[in-house]
């Protein structure tokens, strides 16, 4: 069984816990996050619909924030539902900090243009797999490549990366880590993945401090408070795409009406408050939103309890909304459905993923290629020189191996904005065909 004691551990990669009476280590995670350039980069990376000119559609930052509040608020449910198994150091705030902070952090790895660019990342490195620049890598580490996820690099940011480069990355507590590892298992077992090869001894440290067992090699049990993260997500991403949806007009109130008459219940008359607001769907869902959110959060809290024995066994292999057979859950799984036949098929959402294959394949040919004839070519290229230059990392060259000399070109192309993915391609291009 694990243990509450070690799962909510303070200590942070080389340095033990760290008592404050105004501030916890739990909320230092939550500042480190917040402050760093990863986070704020969130703001220009496309959650569904790609460049939108509205400005009331979400991003990863707004999703991530949104989230997080909502893995806040469920996390304090659930403490409170099973205090008594609880350590009596930890209050209510600090076990919602940790799971906030999981929450704010659990995007922070998505490349460019969202799930299309982890595809177009995984699509390119599968195509070039027998190309000079793969030939010195081992069927395990070019895994880490071809099976490229948004939540292991949001892992290898956290902990390597940010702050403290090659040294702890942003040294949260290992609980927070622990919080955010979705799926803990290596790359090399297959999408969807959290741990890279790279990150491999960074996360069996973090997982023995724990008290998370190994099930098999790289292969982890998951941290219980992993379940709310999800849950939140889950939460956040069904209701707000719709509401994204309808803000860009690919779906009518007609179409989601039912599923916000099961997401908050029949004490509210949906079809009246949509009259009272004007028939505006912003000023309805405002309305609304609170009660439909209050209603899954006491869902999944419940949900949390009734399945406490198999999540403190480390056997429960399925999130806790598809556990639900509430009358409130059925409007997740309408939004699901919604979200799967009307809103990521869009015609123009459709067409920018589809350049955006293009933007990231011409950024990863010259990156890749570039970097591999700087490390065999003793720095002599021109280009090559220019193009570790623009990475910004120093130590891509012989004193790394050729899989950490990549993942550093991943780690610049998948923290690009949108915009700049699209700007650089550009540039590449431009040049190219002046040349």
């Amino acid at each position: 069984m694990l243990q509450w004691d070690t799962l909510l551990s303070a200590t942070r990669y080389g340095h033990p816990a760290d008592p404050d009476p105004n501030r916890s280590d739990f909320h230092r995670d939550y500042d480190r996050i917040v402050f760093s350039t990863a986070f704020r980069r969130l703001g220009r990376k496309t959650q569904v619909h790609p460049f939108s000119v509205n400005d009331h559609v979400h991003s990863r930052l707004t999703h991530s924030l949104e989230v997080s509040s909502v893995g806040r608020s469920l996390a304090i449910t659930v403490y409170h539902l099973i205090k008594k198994h609880l350590p009596k150091y930890v209050n209510e705030y600090q076990f919602g900090t940790i799971v906030q902070s999981a929450c704010l952090a659990h995007d922070i790895g998505n490349p460019p243009f969202g799930h299309a660019g982890e595809a177009a990342i995984r699509e390119w490195f599968r195509k070039n797999r027998h190309s000079a620049p793969m030939s010195e890598l081992s069927d395990k580490e070019i895994a880490d490549f071809e099976n490229f996820d948004g939540n292991a690099q949001g892992h290898r940011i956290l902990s390597k990366l940010e702050y403290h480069f090659l040294d702890g990355g942003m040294r949260l507590t290992y609980a927070t880590i622990g919080s955010m590892i979705k799926y803990p298992r290596l790359a090399y077992y297959g999408c969807p993945t959290s741990l890279f090869r790279t990150e491999a001894e960074l996360y069996r440290e973090t997982a023995e401090i724990l008290g998370i067992p190994e099930i098999e090699n790289g292969v982890w049990a998951r941290h219980p408070l992993v379940y709310l993260m999800e849950a939140a997500d889950d939460i956040c991403y069904s209701i707000l795409d719709v509401e994204d949806a309808i803000e860009l007009g690919i779906l009518t109130f007609g179409d989601v009406r039912n599923m916000f008459s099961f997401l908050c219940g029949p004490e509210v008359d949906i079809d009246r408050e949509f009259e009272e607001n004007g028939q505006n769907f912003r000023d309805f869902l405002s309305s609304i939103r609170g009660r439909a959110i209050q209603n899954l959060i006491d869902d999944v809290a419940v949900l949390f309890v009734k399945h406490y024995d198999r999540i403190m066994e480390g056997s429960l292999d399925k999130h806790l909304i598809d556990l639900s057979r509430s009358d409130t859950m059925e409007g997740i799984r309408i939004a699901k459905r919604l979200g799967v036949e009307r809103i990521y098929p869009d015609r123009r959402k459709t067409e920018l993923e589809v350049g955006s294959y293009t933007t990231l394949s011409t950024v990863l040919d010259a990156f890749i290629n570039g970097v591999y004839d700087y490390r065999q070519n003793d720095r002599n290229s021109y280009r090559a020189n220019r193009i570790v230059r623009l990475i910004g990392q120093a130590k891509i060259g012989q004193s790394v191996t050729t899989a950490e000399a990549y993942h550093q070109v991943l780690d610049f192309v998948s923290g690009m904005t949108d915009n700049y993915a699209t700007y650089l391609a550009r540039q590449i291009g431009g040049l190219a065909m002046g040349y």
